[in-house]
């Protein structure tokens, strides 16, 4: 006797060819598929997202008609302990510098349990609940953002200024409770910069707009990831959508994934930071 429901259970009932079509995007067993249509009844959103494969990111980019040089580039940076002690724990502190338009900053928790969350942190109209997935694994996560100045970002890094004065208060008190102990937002190091770009578009046959993202490390290897949103209840239609439209443009659902977060941590993981020296180095390539 299993507790999930059946996929016909959670969701209006589909066509064979949708649940098909949507099983080749999630490419996840269907006991797996049942799990994560039934969790994510208690999210606000759905993302679904895919990394594709570096050696097909040029024929990707042209089939899809994107330039990425018409479009405004953008710094990430994250903040962790030098051991990492955030990443482990599911916590993601990340803040971006945006080319001449309000920078942001998020505390996410991933994953996360919607009916843990505190009453008032889950009523809030900052914090989402999200399923982030990609084809073979998903994650529910929860987020709380906040819109920053224009060059907010930049002018902290550069002037070693706390870090804490780039969070909002609620931010500031969800991950004060994920800190270590004896451990300030301000004793965290910076992981990063990644250089990115986005764009969006409506590629025939998805009735979304598809976000096309592609970040940039220091040593010239790129992420470029494709992704869509949109309400649970529509999960397997547009995923099916989704598997259709990349299958056209040639995009292989296959391949290995990963999640920029990780990457740039594990990037940066290479190059042991301290406060001092990414602060001096982020100075140089901030004010070039």
């Amino acid at each position: 006797m299993t507790l999930v429901p059946e996929i016909h259970d959670v969701v209006p009932r589909r066509s064979d060819a949708m649940l098909a079509a949507a099983r080749d995007f999630w490419q996840l067993p269907d006991d797996e598929l049942d799990q994560l249509l039934t969790v994510s009844r208690a999210a606000d959103r759905m993302e679904l997202k895919l990394t594709v494969p570096e050696a097909a990111h040029d024929a990707t980019c042209a089939a899809l008609g994107v330039d990425f040089a018409r479009f405004p580039a953008y710094r990430v940076y994250y903040l962790d302990t030098e051991d990492r002690a955030l990443d482990r724990h599911g916590v993601v502190a990340r803040i971006r510098s945006v080319h001449h338009r309000p920078d942001d900053s998020v505390i996410k928790l991933r994953p996360v349990r919607p009916g843990g969350i505190p009453a008032a942190l889950r009523h809030s109209k900052q914090f989402v609940v999200e399923v982030d997935g990609m084809p073979g694994s998903y994650v529910v996560s929860g987020a709380l953002k906040a819109h920053l100045g224009v060059h907010d970002v930049k002018r902290t890094i550069a002037r070693h200024r706390p870090l804490h004065a780039l969070f909002s208060k609620p931010q500031l008190k969800l991950l004060a409770a994920h800190l270590p102990r004896r451990v300030g937002i301000d004793d965290l190091v910076i992981f990063g910069p990644v250089d990115a770009r986005r764009c969006k578009l409506v590629p025939d046959g998805l009735n979304r707009p598809l976000l096309v993202e592609q970040w940039t490390f220091p040593d010239g290897h790129r992420i470029l990831e494709l992704s869509t949103r949109c309400l649970p209840d529509a999960t397997l239609q547009v995923a099916a959508q989704l598997a259709a439209v990349l299958h056209v443009y040639g995009v292989d659902l296959t391949g290995p994934q990963q999640t920029k977060t990780r990457a740039t941590l594990d990037f940066f993981s290479t190059r042991p930071p301290s406060p001092r020296r990414h602060g001096t180095r982020l100075y140089a390539d901030l004010t070039s």
